[in-house]
């Protein structure tokens, strides 16, 4: 990694994001063997901003980078588990953010949907109050 991009980092986790996003978006483009044209004709946007994107350009929109990472069917995961780092204020540990992070990605959204089951069905179960012994012989 650059010293630029590690004092970037630690300055704008924003701006790292958007490096690492528009390196795996272009890599994902090229891989489907789709031009700039052809992507950005798909999405909405001009050939110009798209080259932006792909370049980690720091005024590129999130949701833009969002946008190419749906349509080439990427994991979000490169985009949104960095931030979620930076929200907690620690270190995004960078050897992730070359990888595939999908399966990190699916660990969090099964660990919030398992604890918003266990807090429903919490909320759903009657507390029953305690059956009372039987005190004397029964019948």
């Amino acid at each position: 990694m650059s010293q630029m991009l590690a004092t970037s980092v630690a300055e704008s986790p924003i701006l790292y994001v958007k490096v690492q996003s528009g390196r795996q978006i272009e890599e994902a483009r090229k891989k489907r063997r789709l031009t700039q044209r052809e992507l950005a004709r798909e999405l909405g946007m001009g050939v110009r901003w798209l080259r932006e994107i792909e370049g980690g350009n720091p005024r590129s929109r999130l949701d833009d980078h969002l946008a190419c990472a749906y349509r080439l069917g990427l994991s979000t995961g490169h985009i949104l588990i960095p931030l979620l780092f930076a929200g907690q204020r620690m270190c995004f540990p960078h050897q992730l953010a070359t990888g595939d992070l999908s399966d990190l990605e699916r660990m969090c959204i099964e660990l919030i949907a398992q604890r918003n089951l266990d807090h429903l069905t919490r909320a759903l179960t009657p507390a029953w109050p305690a059956a009372a012994a039987p005190v004397g012989p029964s019948l």
